[in-house]
């Protein structure tokens, strides 16, 4: 669910009360103060019902739904609109409010629910049109079989829903009834397609370092751009599909193939790309981030840093003689978790009932998203590929620039309704790129105060407005490919239903029981212009929207997209690496791919194993999601012990990394240190050197560009202090630490006086003058800002401590008052791993240790026996508070820990704790 952020200062006073009633209704239902018996019968109210008898109205059959001891649901039917009927009230069962946030979020309407403070999102959100979108999917994409099923799923939700209402609905609507009168409308198929829309905007690849790359031309030369953004390593990180050619002729892509250079996606010319993207933009793009940042982020954190882990093993290398299969899709971490597992059977697989699939699934979606069914296994990670593109416009108030020719815009009114409030009306404008979204954001209205170049442009002071051209906002049928996995049998029926799914462009790793192992990348890719022949469009930097010659031609032909069959080595390892080497595959997918730290990480275990006839189990598989090896200690830590420290105090934190392994356990000392170091590192070699203009200060900006010390206004333009903006986030365009660092890093480890080395300083500190100052001066500022958070005493240190994960509720449990927050949320968690590690509890370098990405599930195939499979969630399977399954697993997935997976009739009946019966 998405986090529920606070609009402008002005709008709090509103909020506050709203939180302050519902919080007194969850007080007294938590059973504190008075009335324990009202609320502990209120709260058990909304649990579901998991035994007995119950009546489903447009059941064709009865259908039983068998719960394990975690509450985790396989539902048997004789007809496959009855399962997806039943999928649908069981999963309003257990995650109703989850849902109904959901599709409020999607279809930009959670003022609705809020209030006014979340306007300025739905506007946003009701500019892209993902519910729009939706619904064309649904009236013109989507094949019958598939709106069959999507209905039947609604027919199941609004059944729960007609017998449940208020506190027997959630505890979170007997609260927020006292603070407005909303109440949930019937579920229909197209909030069902809508959530795909969310997934796709979480997973759209660079956009943001499209922004941040011309926001970097404030301060830095092309070339110290090009410095933070290097080139792929395809000689040390295996890309994921080694070798192939695509036929000129036919479009086809050939795994076998002899590859030939690259017909697009030219070497960026940086002086020229940064020139254009610079030309009157900056504040609407530092505006654009901002806005992008308080979008609700039901994935992860605005994009950035997403990745997942999935390999698979062919049985030529396994102890089993058949494939093994794994995955961990790392995500933003949320309470309940973005995941719900679930089976759906038919008690005899035929044409009228097709399906025999257990996994993962999205609550609110029918099917399952990832998982395996009878003949088949699949995984997902990100690809990556480049799906988006801003564009700058010349605008007047009607019109656009095109070419030579100014266009009509194409608008429509949007009405937001709002909870205790009255209607805002919004116009939302739109180019041949795509809608205008500079326009939604109110810190726009001193574009013309500092754009300096650039045509007039009556709206818009003398600067440009931004477009998006996004593949998420043109109609496809991903739901259809959802389906088509669920029901494929072989690599053929795989890769059909592969070609449907158009957003998110994903990494699809696949298993048969018949011993066969493949890959395939599907998604819908855009293929560019040739831009003006100085600046490329290749997407690394807003493109100028009036220049038909950076506009999109067309997309990637499905047929052309690399795929692995059988691969000779035996394994395929996916971690949203590089592709292919896109200097021998003739379409440029992106020019923003992860590093490979963790892929060749996880191609190194798996070699290290296999070698001299060596076969891999299912607990190797599973102890290697859970590697800890931290490449960018291995390669610094070497560094940093040759450093000569005198101070003795900074000399007993530098003891720390002598012998240490590199892992980074949760008790590690050294891994606490060493990370530490790191950060540190990263802020005085490039963070002080990177942009802070129009710097975000909580609720103001920095209106100074480049000084951190320039006055802050509000977005009415009234000075403030930085008490009454509240806290800063981190740019967005500081080093996080991910493994894009890591290459930057290696690229001038080895010389001593390179620039990027050297720090600014004053008389009485002239600065760092050479890598070992500055790996120094880092080191010293560790041990003092470990000190401050870890104690004096640096062999009690640990990275567990400094690397937290807390389950946040994220409606409430983010923020509603503090003792709601406790009653909602759950931790924390000492955590060991970290970015880009392969157990990947990821944190951002620029804001804090604390773990904001995890492997969000945790899977492991057995192909040779299904039933030996084995799975994790990160919370549990109920969305209730106070229920016995809201975080039954999370102790378990903090150690590692995975559960048997049930999957044929015998062993689900024998690890059944609770049958219900649903009857016609």
């Amino acid at each position: 669910m998405p986090a529920i952020k606070t609009g402008p200062s002005g709008k709090k006073k509103g909020r506050r009360a709203r939180l302050l009633v519902i919080a007194v209704v969850l007080l007294l239902v938590a059973g504190f103060g008075y009335g324990t018996y009202w609320s502990v019968s209120t709260v058990r109210a909304s649990f579901p019902e998991t035994t007995g008898s119950l009546k489903l109205k447009g059941l064709s059959g009865p259908v039983e739904v068998k719960r394990d001891g975690h509450g985790i649901p396989q539902i048997y039917a004789d007809f496959d609109e009855d399962l997806f009927r039943a999928q649908g009230f069981v999963q309003a069962q257990d995650r109703f409010w989850e849902m109904d946030v959901r599709r409020h979020m999607t279809a930009g309407r959670l003022s609705e629910m809020f209030g006014e403070e979340q306007v300025e999102s739905d506007a946003f959100l009701r500019t892209l049109g993902w519910h729009r979108v939706a619904k064309q999917e649904y009236d013109t994409k989507l094949s019958a079989r598939t709106k069959k099923y999507l209905r039947a799923y609604s027919e199941g939700v609004n059944a729960y829903l007609k017998d449940h209402e208020g506190s027997a609905l959630s505890v979170e609507y007997a609260a927020l009834g006292l603070s407005n009168d909303y109440t949930p409308e019937k579920w229909t198929p197209v909030d069902s397609v809508a959530w795909l829309k969310a997934m796709a905007w979480d997973l759209r690849g660079n956009m943001q370092e499209e922004i941040d790359r011309s926001l970097m031309s404030s301060r830095l030369t092309p070339q110290q751009i090009e410095d933070l953004y290097p080139d792929y390593p395809y000689d040390r990180n295996r890309p994921i599909v080694g070798a192939g050619s695509v036929s000129g002729a036919t479009k086809t892509f050939d795994p076998k193939g002899t590859a030939t250079r690259s017909q697009s996606g030219a070497d960026a010319d940086a002086d020229t790309a940064a020139g254009v993207a610079a030309q009157g933009t900056r504040t609407q793009l530092s505006s654009l981030s901002k806005t992008l940042e308080d979008i609700p982020a039901l994935l992860g954190p605005n994009g950035n840093g997403i990745g997942s882990n999935s390999w698979v093993v062919s049985g030529k290398h396994t102890a089993t003689g058949k494939p093994l299969l794994a995955n961990d899709p790392h995500l933003a971490p949320q309470m309940p978790s973005l995941w719900y597992q679930m089976g759906l059977h038919c008690r005899s697989v035929s044409e009228s009932c097709r399906f025999d699939v257990a996994g993962y699934t999205f609550s609110g979606m029918p099917g399952v998203v990832i998982g395996h069914n009878q003949d088949i296994a699949w995984g997902f990670t990100n690809l990556g590929a480049d799906v988006s593109d801003l564009y700058l416009e010349k605008v007047t108030s009607d019109t656009y620039l095109s070419d030579d020719k100014q266009v009509p815009f194409t608008t429509r009114k949007e009405t937001i309704k709002v909870a205790d409030g009255s209607p805002r009306e919004i116009t939302v404008r739109s180019t041949g790129n795509g809608p205008i979204v500079s326009d939604r954001n109110g810190e726009l209205s001193k574009v013309g105060r500092q754009a300096p170049v650039g045509d007039a442009a009556p709206d818009r002071g003398s600067g440009y407005a931004v477009s998006l051209r996004w593949t998420g906002l043109a109609p496809s049928k991903s739901m259809d490919a959802v389906l088509g996995l669920n029901a494929a049998s072989d690599w053929t029926s795989f890769r059909k239903a592969a070609r449907d799914l158009a957003v998110p462009s994903q990494n699809l790793v696949y298993a048969d029981t018949q011993g066969n192992i493949g890959y395939q990348a599907p998604g819908l890719i855009p293929v560019r212009g040739k831009g003006d022949g100085r600046h490329p469009a290749d997407g690394r930097y807003p493109a100028p929207g009036w220049d038909s010659r950076y506009k999109w031609t067309g997309y990637v032909p499905q047929s052309a997209l690399p795929w692995e069959f059988n691969p000779s080595r035996g394994y395929i390892v996916t971690a949203n690496q590089a592709v292919i080497d896109q200097s021998t595959y003739p379409y440029l997918l992106t020019e923003d791919w992860g590093y490979g730290a963790r892929s060749q990480r996880i191609t190194d275990l798996i070699q290290s194993k296999i070698k001299d006839g060596g076969k891999i189990s299912t607990d190797d598989m599973q102890t290697m999601q859970l590697d800890n090896s931290s490449e960018i200690a291995e390669l610094l830590t070497p560094y940093l012990l040759k450093i000569d420290v005198k101070d003795p105090y900074v000399r007993e934190a530098q003891k720390l990394l002598e012998g240490w392994d590199y892992t980074q356990d949760a008790d590690s000392a050294a891994a606490a240190y060493f990370n530490a170091v790191w950060r540190n590192t990263l802020k005085l070699a490039f963070g002080n050197k990177l942009p802070k203009e129009l710097r975000v200060e909580g609720q103001c900006l920095r209106v100074r560009p480049a000084d951190d010390s320039g006055p802050l206004e509000d977005l009415d333009g009234n000075a403030r202090t930085v008490r009454e903006c509240g806290e800063r986030a981190p740019d967005e365009a500081q080093p996080d630490g991910g493994d894009r660092w890591y290459e930057v890093i290696r690229s001038i480890l080895r010389d001593e006086d390179n620039d990027w080395w050297k720090t600014s300083g004053t008389v009485r500190n002239p600065g760092d003058r050479s890598r070992d100052e500055l790996l120094a001066h880092a080191m010293s500022d560790a041990r003092w800002e470990l000190t401050a958070k870890l104690g004096k005493d640096a062999d009690t240190w640990s990275w567990g401590r400094l690397h937290q994960l807390t389950l946040k509720n994220q409606t409430l449990g983010t923020d509603g008052p503090g003792m709601v927050q406790h009653l909602l949320n759950r931790g924390p968690w000492n955590l060991g791993g970290g970015e880009a590690a392969v157990n990947a509890s990821g944190w951002n370098a620029a804001g804090g240790y604390d773990v904001i990405w995890v492997p969000s599930m945790r899977m492991i195939v057995n192909l040779g026996d299904l039933d030996k499979s084995r799975w994790i969630n990160l919370t549990g399977a109920s969305g209730h508070a106070y229920n016995d399954h809201y975080s039954d697993q999370t102790d378990k997935w903090a150690k590692g820990e995975l559960l048997p997976w049930a999957f044929s009739g015998r062993k689900v009946e024998d690890a059944t704790s609770d049958t219900l019966a649903l009857t016609p």
